[in-house]
Formats: C-alpha cells, structure tokens, sequence
C-alpha cells in the first residue's frame, strides 16, 4: 500500500493495533520520497500521536462493518447502543465516541463500526437537526452580512449561527466540520 492510500477518516492497522487517521498530509519534496504526516487516535485507548508514513511502511487499511446501531443512554463516560437488527447492546467508553458525542441524542440512529465482531467506534449521519436550547437575540442594526452569535444546542454543543435563530428554533449541523448549515422549518 502507497502512502497516498492513506487519508483522513481511515482506519488503520499499525503495530498490530487499530489507529483511525485525525489528519493527513501528503507531502513529496524534490529528490525525495513521498511521505505521509499523520496524526493518529488509538481506537480502543483514545491516546493520539503523530506518524510519519513512507511508502514501505507495515500499514494496513482495515475495512470496517458497518450494522444499523440505536444511541440508548449515557451513565457516566459509559455510552449504551442497540443493534437494531439483533438487539444486542453494545457499550463504549468515551473515548470510542469522542468525534459522536456533542451530536447524540436518545434513540438517535447511527451506524456501528465493527472490526472482527467487536464495537470500535459509531458512524454519524453528515448532517443532524438539533434544537437551540439557548442563544442571545440579535441585535437590530447588526445586518451585515455572515454576522454569527454563539448559540448552545439541546446536546450541549456550542456553535455560532446567523443573528435570525432564536432560541426552540430547530437547525441542521454538519457533524463532520461542526458548523452550522441552515434553519429547519418545523
């Protein structure tokens, strides 16, 4: 495998354990081999390091399965899914759904990745509807275009969104970038 199969989001076995890749950067200098900068999490431990990656490394990219998973509760760092197809219930520690945890909502439905039987880590939607649990009105005269203000989502995420949301109106999130993307009618 090159390192220009290498990209963010992929999982990747590296020493015998499964890292996803944080950030990536492929970058090739004049007489030089191409190399790949990553910055990897460990899925099961959450700790992250940096890596450098040539094209002889001992990587492997890993395929996930993916099965239809139901969010149930949190009870401290503990995080409860159902496997809607079998009903099983899986639990994960918090640093499995570190990337998912500002967007879950109870009985939301996900996607469960799993390496040789085992839970590792949940898949989100792109996008998700939350409601505005909390933000200032806008000020009048305040028009200028892309003016943001902070507002604070029922899950607990912060972001800033245009001066016309109020708070219980309903918005859609880019859970990749976590940004808002626009209003929701209700």
């Amino acid at each position: 495998m090159g390192v220009s199969d290498l990209g963010k989001g992929k999982v990747i076995e590296y020493e015998g354990e499964l890292w996803v890749i944080e950030e990536y950067a492929h970058v090739k200098k004049a007489q030089g081999r191409p190399v790949a900068q990553c910055r990897l999490r460990h899925l099961k431990t959450g700790k992250v390091i940096p890596q450098n990656f040539f094209d002889s490394a001992p990587v492997k990219i890993v395929r996930l399965d993916e099965r239809p998973m139901q969010y149930l509760y949190s009870s401290g760092n503990l995080y409860t899914f159902m496997d809607t197809e079998t009903f099983d219930q899986y639990t994960l520690t918090e640093e499995h759904v570190s990337d998912a945890k500002p967007y879950l909502k109870d009985n939301m439905e996900v996607s469960g990745l799993f390496y040789n039987d085992a839970f590792v880590r949940v898949g989100m939607p792109i996008t998700i509807e939350l409601q505005v649990r909390q933000t200032d009105p806008g000020v009048r005269g305040d028009t200028v275009s892309n003016v943001m203000k902070p507002a604070i989502l029922e899950t607990g995420l912060e972001l800033k969104v245009p001066l016309f949301i109020h708070t219980g109106d309903w918005v859609k999130v880019d859970t990749r970038t976590g940004e808002y993307i626009e209003r929701v009618l209700r």
